[in-house]
C-alpha cells in the first residue's frame, strides 16, 4: 500500500511539475476535493483572480477541484514535498500536524460566529497558521466552515440525554470523539464518502455538520431530524507548501497573502448565503430543523474543557479565546 501511494504521488509530482513548467511567471498549482459550486471554491477562484491582478499576470493560481488530483491527503502530502502549492483542509486535519489546532475544535469554545472571526482574524489566528512550519506546510487563512450541529435518522437531539445510546458519525479527530462522548453519545470515526451508505444501512444513527454539508451531501434524504445545537465552529484552513512559499520573492509573498486575505470576506458573504439556501431546501424535503437550548450541551463539555487543564498550551490558548471580546 505504501508502494502504491508512493509510486501515486510521484506521478502526480511529475504532472504538477510539466505543467508548471508551460507557462511564463509564477505559478501556483491549488488543487482540494470541492465541488466547483461550493462557496470554498468560489473563494478561492476570486482570490486566483485577485492574485493575477494585483501582480499584473506575473503570479497565476490554477484551481484543481473535485480531487482531480487526489484526496485531501495526498494534497497535503504533495504540499509537504513542494509538488503542490496550495490545498484546503479542515482545521480538525491539523491536529495531526501540531496540539495548538486542537483548541478549534473544543465545544463552545466561540460564543458566536463573530467571536469566531475576531480570534482568526487576530493574533491567536496568527499564531495557529504559522505553527504547523516545522511540518513543511504554512496556513494563509481561515474559510468559515458554519457551526456543526447534530443529524439524526429517527428522533431530534434536542437536549444531550436525547444523545444516549445513539452512534454518531465523527471526522478522525480525537477532538471531535471526547465531544460526542461527553455529551452522552457514542462517537464512531467513519470517512465522509462512506457516511452516506452507513446512515443508510443502520451502521451509526446520525452524524454532526453544517448546513451546506448536511445539504450537498444528500444526508437530509436518510436523517429527517437537524437540531441546531451548534457545538463546535471547526473553521477550514487555506495552505501553502513551505517550500513553495521559501522560493517566492518578497513581492510574491505578499501578492499572494494579500489575495488570500482579501478572499475571506468573499468566501464569509458566499458561506452565509449557502447556508441559508441550505436550510430552506433541507426543511423543504421534510427535515424537521429545531432550535435547542445551547446551555445543557455546553454544561455537559464544561468537564471536557476543564481536563486541559494540565495541558498548559492548549488551556492558555482556551483561556487566550475566551478573553477576546
Amino acid at each position: 500500500m505504501k508502494v502504491k501511494t508512493g509510486l501515486t504521488l510521484l506521478f502526480l509530482s511529475v504532472i504538477l511539475f510539466s505543467c508548471t513548467q508551460q507557462k511564463q511567471g509564477t505559478v501556483l498549482k491549488l488543487a482540494h476535493g470541492l465541488d466547483p459550486s461550493h462557496p470554498v471554491h468560489s473563494a478561492m477562484v476570486f482570490m486566483a483572480d485577485r492574485c493575477e491582478e494585483i501582480s499584473g499576470g506575473e503570479m497565476t493560481i490554477e484551481i484543481y477541484p473535485s480531487g482531480q488530483l487526489g484526496s485531501e491527503q495526498q494534497c497535503v502530502e504533495l504540499l509537504q514535498i513542494g509538488s503542490l502549492a496550495i490545498t484546503k483542509v479542515s482545521a480538525a486535519v491539523m491536529e495531526s500536524f501540531t496540539e495548538d489546532f486542537k483548541v478549534l475544535g473544543l465545544p463552545y469554545v466561540f460564543r458566536s460566529k463573530e467571536h469566531s472571526f475576531k480570534v482568526l482574524d487576530g493574533e491567536i489566528g496568527k499564531q495557529l497558521l504559522l505553527s504547523t512550519e516545522p511540518f513543511w506546510i504554512r496556513g494563509l487563512c481561515f474559510y468559515d466552515a458554519g457551526s456543526r450541529s447534530f443529524y439524526t435518522i429517527d428522533k431530534p437531539v434536542n437536549h444531550p440525554d436525547d444523545l444516549k445510546g445513539l452512534k454518531i458519525r465523527v471526522m478522525k479527530s480525537i477532538t471531535a470523539m471526547e465531544m460526542v462522548k461527553a455529551q452522552g453519545g457514542s462517537p464512531t470515526p467513519i470517512s465522509w464518502g462512506e457516511l452516506y451508505t452507513a446512515l443508510q444501512s443502520g451502521v451509526v444513527d446520525g452524524a454532526e455538520n453544517n448546513p451546506p454539508s448536511f445539504y450537498t451531501s444528500h444526508h437530509y434524504e436518510v436523517c429527517k431530524y437537524y437540531s441546531l445545537n451548534e457545538h463546535t465552529m471547526v473553521p477550514d484552513v487555506l495552505i501553502v507548501s513551505l517550500k513553495v512559499w521559501k522560493k517566492l520573492t518578497d513581492q510574491e509573498k505578499n501578492w499572494l497573502q494579500q489575495a488570500a486575505d482579501e478572499s475571506v470576506p468573499v468566501q464569509r458573504e458566499l458561506w452565509a448565503k449557502s447556508e441559508k439556501e441550505s436550510l430552506e431546501f433541507v426543511k423543504d424535503a421534510g427535515v424537521i430543523v429545531t432550535y435547542p437550548d445551547k446551555e445543557p450541551f455546553s454544561e455537559k463539555v464544561t468537564e471536557l474543557l476543564e481536563s486541559y487543564r494540565d495541558n498548559e498550551k492548549i488551556y492558555n490558548l482556551i483561556t487566550s479565546i475566551k478573553e477576546v471580546e
